[in-house]
């Protein structure tokens, strides 16, 4: 009997403290937890993760060490700059300077298989000063002149052309002085007439004139 009576008074108990809870709302109950907000100022900082306020400025040695290096960045920008300037122009001219050597070479090894062929154009060139002025030879005097400007058009494709000298002043750089005349119509060192003529390649003397120049 006894246990009963005292398992009796508990369930009453239980019963009682559950009905004081039912009556509190629920605004009471979550008071009763402490809020994030009530939490020290201190802590609330360190949930932050701890970065630098937006406010922050440099001090004076950190500006003057950054644009220390800003200029150090700068010149040493504008030193590479200038090198590859310099070695872009280097590289431009070597590019000029191997087409020249080219081109010297190319007009040597032409000049010296032209030069035997000069030879045949001479005397077409003589045969044409005699030519006739009428019947059958002047018709062939035509087909010999076709064929002397015909070779004189291919040698000029390939840079090679006839000196103008005949009434110029005699230049021992173009010219080879063969005999010397009095004469009352040209200036002293002349060129009375052309002997033989004198070609060019390129701007070089392939051949010099042979001349014969005023006294």
């Amino acid at each position: 009997m006894d246990r009963m009576r005292k398992k009796n008074k508990k369930d009453t108990k239980d019963i009682l403290n559950d009905d004081d809870h039912e009556g509190e709302s629920p605004s009471m109950q979550q008071n009763q937890h402490p809020k994030e907000s009530d939490a020290p100022a201190g802590e609330t900082d360190s949930l932050d993760g701890g970065e630098a306020s937006p406010d922050a400025k440099l001090s004076p040695e950190e500006i003057s060490d950054l644009q220390s290096k800003l200029e150090e960045s700068q010149a040493q920008a504008d030193e590479y700059l200038d090198g590859w300037q310099r070695a872009r122009a280097e590289f431009a001219n070597y590019k000029k300077r191997i087409k020249r050597e080219r081109e010297r070479i190319y007009q040597n090894a032409a000049g010296d298989i032209v030069k035997q062929y000069l030879l045949v154009i001479d005397d077409l060139d003589r045969a044409l000063k005699n030519r006739p002025d009428a019947g059958d030879g002047a018709d062939w005097a035509e087909g010999i002149e076709l064929i002397y400007r015909k070779t004189l058009s291919i040698l000029e494709a390939e840079g090679i052309t006839p000196m103008d000298a005949e009434g110029k002043i005699f230049d021992p750089n173009k010219h080879e002085a063969i005999a010397q005349t009095d004469s009352d119509e040209h200036e002293s060192d002349q060129i009375i007439e052309v002997v033989q003529q004198g070609y060019t390649i390129g701007d070089r003397v392939l051949r010099p004139a042979m001349v014969r120049i005023a006294a």
